[in-house]
């Protein structure tokens, strides 16, 4: 059976087998704690179990709605965006006791995995490395929200639990690194693997989460570098870019085996899916209601075809007909008025989102104010839309956690961070992701040595990476919050014409840049552990 089957019928048996009461004799009719790791398939199903909770869906998506990119008018995302929260809100402790619940779970299997002695050294290192990825991701994700937070590197007591302490960012940091680099020096390549394995966490998907750890602590640029380029000289296997960009995203075959992902979320349709998409998607084609909707803002960001901003001279943008002439990705990312949609039969349909240019006068408007179904911008979703899904939209496809275009993204910031950005970086990873795209205007290929570089590397970061929760990470990182943060989140140009020139007012924003670059520490967690102690402000 191949892995993503086997992850995805994986159970708590980890927490099961612990749980156990001790006994002076193993019983022979149940495993116990004295028998469980003896046996090579609950190995397997434990360590199932921790790739089942590295991320989810909820997560992955909807934390883009906590940046510029979109805006969710349901509970605790809208309250973040606004920045009226407080650190009693259900996001705080959900995410909080996710993260720590799978660190839990990759403790309790590297406390108990050498009791087998039937699997070969080699590869109980391989299970350990990845195991050590995975708790090393999750200490990644509580760090780069909540700051300093407890560093938990082995198994503790529920009562330990309740006397731990923050550790500094920069000490959780450090773990996280180390046992990245640890796990790499143990982990396959990805031709190393067999294709049965294909999802399994190897050494490039250590480099990569290196990559980003570094990237994101901003004073490390020359070791971004460094692991950059290991990824990207085929030291941890060969990876490209796939050759359409959406096939990464809507074609079932290149998004299950591809060389451009380093790690992703593996689903298997009827057994293991998501469901996102039926809020995302336009009413017309089968959506319920607008659970997150793009942007204007984030609509406005991309290019033109030669490779200039809306705004710039010379653009050749039409605000009359704003959705032609611009980056291919916008199209493969957001659908808006008059957006030819494609179905997984081959047929077509038009979504008319512009009240009353609907020729059907049958169909409700897609954007309405008075519906609490319709997108209050006036966009939706088209990334991610999966041809072959089950009824309301439910899809087995993968998430993509760490692609190859991220690689090339952190190296070319990188390079451009320490003054090294030339022509030959720029056609190796700008260049490459552009002609991908579908550019072909010598505009947008060649390296704009006048432009102001870093924000055309941070432009073009925003229009491939959209949707696959890291914008907030990227507005965070570069101290651009609270310019971005502040103000209305606006949608298409369907609201009075007499305020923002006629673009929709969707929710008003509000940063705080002296306490909202780090969430709070959720107040229930606080009360239970007196040696917590909350963050800035909160």
């Amino acid at each position: 059976m191949k892995f993503l089957n086997k992850l995805c019928i994986a159970f708590m048996v980890a927490t099961a087998a612990t749980g156990c009461k001790k006994l002076d004799l193993a019983p022979t009719d149940r495993f116990s704690d004295l028998t469980f790791w003896t046996v090579d398939a609950n190995v397997y199903n434990a360590l199932n179990n921790n790739y089942s909770l590295i991320y989810n869906s909820g997560i992955y998506f909807y934390n883009e709605a906590t940046s510029d990119n979109a805006y969710s008018s349901s509970g605790d995302y809208s309250l973040i965006a606004s920045g009226n929260y407080t650190a009693s809100q259900g996001k705080f402790l959900g995410d909080w006791a996710y993260y720590y619940s799978t660190i839990k779970s990759c403790n309790i299997f590297l406390a108990n995995i050498d009791q087998n002695k039937t699997l070969s050294a080699d590869v109980i290192a391989r299970l350990k490395a990845e195991t050590r990825f995975i708790r090393a991701f999750e200490h990644f994700n509580l760090a780069k929200w909540y700051g300093d937070v407890p560093l938990i590197d082995k198994d503790i007591t529920a009562d330990e639990a309740k006397t731990i302490a923050r550790s500094p960012k920069a000490t959780v940091i450090k773990f996280v690194i180390d046992e990245l680099e640890a796990a790499a020096a143990a982990l396959p390549t990805k031709d190393q693997i067999p294709a049965s394995e294909n999802g399994r966490i190897t050494k490039g998907a250590a480099l990569a989460l290196e990559a980003r750890v570094l990237l994101y602590e901003g004073n490390r640029m020359a070791d971004v570098i460094s692991v950059c380029e290991k990824l990207m000289s085929g030291q941890a296997g060969a990876y490209n870019l796939v050759s359409k960009y959406s096939d990464l995203f809507s074609n079932p075959t290149v998004n299950k085996t591809n060389n451009e992902s380093l790690l992703s979320l593996q689903y298997v349709p009827s057994i293991r899916t998501w469901g996102e998409f039926f809020d995302f998607a336009p009413r017309s084609v089968g959506g319920r209601v607008s659970g997150m909707s793009p942007t204007q803002e984030l609509v406005d960001s991309y290019i033109t075809l030669n490779g200039k901003g809306i705004n710039d001279a010379g653009s050749g943008y039409v605000e009359s007909n704003p959705y032609v002439n611009r980056d291919p990705r916008l199209t493969a990312t957001v659908v808006y008025d008059k957006f030819n949609w494609v179905n997984g039969n081959g047929t077509s349909k038009t979504i008319y989102i512009k009240p009353g240019t609907d020729p059907d006068a049958s169909r409700l408007d897609e954007y309405n104010p008075a519906s609490q179904a319709s997108s209050p911008t006036g966009y939706y979703w088209r990334k991610y839309f999966d041809p072959i899904a089950q009824t309301s939209f439910t899809s087995g496809s993968n998430l993509h956690l760490i692609r190859y275009a991220e690689v090339l993204l952190d190296y070319a910031e990188a390079k451009q961070s320490l003054g090294q950005m030339d022509a030959t970086v720029w056609n190796n990873t700008i260049g490459l992701l552009r002609r991908r795209a579908g550019f072909t205007d010598a505009g947008a290929l060649d390296f704009p040595g006048t432009a102001d570089v870093t924000n055309v590397i941070r432009r073009e970061r925003r229009a491939e990476l959209a949707m696959e929760g890291l914008r907030t990470d990227d507005i965070r990182r570069w101290k651009t919050a609270e310019a971005v943060l502040n103000g209305f989140a606006h949608g298409a140009k369907f609201g009075d014409a007499g305020v923002d020139n006629g673009y929709i007012r969707a929710q008003k924003r509000q940063f705080d840049p002296a306490k909202n670059y780090l969430w709070p520490i959720p107040a229930s967690e606080i009360g239970l552990d007196p040696n917590l102690t909350q963050n800035p402000g909160y």
